[in-house]
């Protein structure tokens, strides 16, 4: 079973197997992080999305990379959003999503996927099924990074989504580590829904 799981590592360059292991690494404490609603979300964040950004382009998933440069800049911009405050009382706490916010999400998910297509065009990509599912997940993503920099509740629904239909696509490309990380990311974001809903409840009785 573990032959199974690894053997295509026996033809990965030492350093890329290193760096996989430690974005996986960064990438669970941002979710464990986001989670607990606490701000490291984005510094343990950022490095997890940079080293997967080379790794992406190596593995010519150019969705993902994509995705992983845009989950950097927003990172950025949620640190500052989240540490907002004003009278020492947090600006922008965990909110639901308004209609105008629905329509925005939507409107970022068909954007970022009309992008990944005209990029997998014009690179020649669209050799293989798992081009589509990347296009499909870029959109995801892109919504739900937009919604958790704002703190919006509905994040972690888009995550979910997203985790579910990335575990296979990169357990069939070899990326085993990565694979297992989208299982445990999934696993997080249920739970990241729930800690949420509580906080959310619990301001509002």
């Amino acid at each position: 079973m573990f032959d199974y799981l690894f053997a295509q590592y026996a033809n990965y360059p030492t350093h890329e197997i290193i760096l996989e292991i430690t974005a996986v690494l960064f990438g669970l404490l941002s979710v464990w992080y986001a989670k607990k609603n606490n701000v490291l979300v984005f510094p343990t964040g950022l490095v997890s999305t940079m080293i997967y950004v080379y790794l992406l382009w190596k593995w010519s998933l150019l969705g993902d990379m994509i995705i992983n440069g845009y989950y950097a800049i927003m990172s950025i911009y949620g640190w500052y959003h989240w540490t907002r405050k004003k009278e020492d009382v947090v600006e922008f706490p965990i909110s639901i999503t308004t209609k105008k916010e629905h329509v925005w999400s939507w409107i970022l998910f068909v954007a970022a996927m009309l992008f990944v297509i005209f990029v997998y065009n014009y690179f020649d990509k669209f050799t293989s099924w798992t081009a589509y599912i990347d296009t499909l997940t870029t959109g995801i993503f892109f919504a739900a990074m937009w919604l958790m920099a704002k703190r919006k509740i509905e994040n972690w629904i888009l995550w979910i989504i997203g985790d579910i239909i990335s575990i296979p696509l990169y357990f069939y490309k070899g990326y085993t580590f990565t694979s297992i990380q989208y299982i445990i990311f999934t696993i997080i974001a249920i739970y990241g829904y729930l800690e949420w809903k509580r906080i959310l409840q619990q301001k509002n009785n």
